[in-house]
């Protein structure tokens, strides 16, 4: 049973999403990986009940994410249910839908048709009356530009989100989106996208700057690389590893002695500034204060514990930068 903890935001760093009103913690707790079915539920509590009594307070979804499917939004809708309902109000709580969900022409991509019903769809199995960011999952390369933000806009007018976000998109083809959002008065605030030291893709495609130009904020996932900047693959790939255990995401083939190499020496970077490898990978992408929150996967409460220390030290020197790029572009 969950027990509050009346200091959860003493030490818990939130930043403005933009120009809009809402801030998000420094760092966020994704459901992505080990809320599927195939994982404990009492470990998805510990989860959970650890990241909000450190003041993570916002919660990360998507339709799909499971395994199987639907099943992360399903078992964390029974935590809510059972365990965190009285404290609706003080959690931030997004859901996605833009991949594969469902057989048929209709249970993909960007429609008006999709992203209506999967919202839908979602909110019944967390057993919620709406979300508070709801997000386009990735572009549609068919769809018209305006009927999807258009479904953003009626899931906001129908009381079922209070803000909508956009993931996986480049710089030019969020300037088109935020044009049409605008137009719709729709709150758009954050963007979603891959960021790491290993994974800079946002800098070259024009994400970042535009979203800084718009003003509008940035969440990053994936931020330790599927957990290669940690101290996790430094002496080869253990036994309960995400590479053993799901390899979907990660392969063995991505640990190549290449990488460990680099990942070696980031750590060396990372010890003699007082951190760990993982704390100096999230105090990275929070650097400049372009990107808002970033997202951790935990399968274990002592990682959201580890990885919340990054907030305290996200200055870096030129020299420091300097040598971080040396192992790593």
């Amino acid at each position: 049973m969950y027990s509050a903890n009346e200091k959860r935001y003493e030490n818990a760093v939130y930043n403005r999403c933009g120009a809009s009103g809402l801030k998000l913690p420094a760092v966020s707790l994704g459901l992505w990986h080990n809320f599927g079915d195939t994982a404990r539920y009492d470990n998805m509590k510990a989860l959970c009940f650890t990241a909000f009594d450190n003041g993570i307070t916002h919660f990360d979804l998507a339709n799909n994410y499971g395994p199987e499917a639907g099943s992360a939004e399903k078992n964390f809708g029974k935590i809510m249910r059972e365990e965190l309902r009285s404290y609706r109000d003080e959690l931030i709580i997004s859901t996605k839908a833009g991949y594969t969900m469902w057989d048929g022409p209709y249970g993909d991509w960007g429609s008006r048709k999709y992203l209506l019903s999967s919202l839908d769809q979602s909110l019944r199995r967390m057993g919620l009356d709406y979300v508070d960011i709801f997000y386009h999952h990735r572009p549609d390369p068919e769809t018209p530009l305006e009927e999807t933000m258009g479904a953003l806009a009626s899931a906001v007018n129908s009381g079922k989100a209070l803000y909508v976000g956009l993931s996986n998109y480049d710089g030019e083809r969020l300037k088109k989106a935020a044009e049409i959002l605008k137009e719709l008065h729709c709150p758009f605030i954050i963007n979603q996208n891959r960021y790491s030291i290993f994974d800079r893709t946002i800098e070259h495609n024009g994400l970042k700057e535009t979203a800084a130009e718009l003003k509008k904020g940035i969440i990053a996932f994936s931020p330790l690389a599927q957990g290669m900047l940690t101290d996790r693959y430094l002496k080869g790939i253990p036994e309960d590893s995400r590479i053993k255990t799901d390899g979907r995401f990660l392969t063995s083939s991505a640990v190549t002695e290449e990488r460990l190499a680099q990942v070696k020496a980031l750590s060396k970077i990372a010890e003699s500034r007082g951190q760990t490898l993982a704390e100096m990978a999230l105090a990275w992408v929070l650097k400049d204060g372009a990107v808002t929150s970033v997202l951790i996967g935990a399968s274990k409460p002592s990682q959201i514990l580890d990885n919340i220390r990054a907030v305290n030290n996200t200055s870096f020197t030129r020299e420091e930068l300097d040598e971080i790029d040396k192992y790593s572009i």
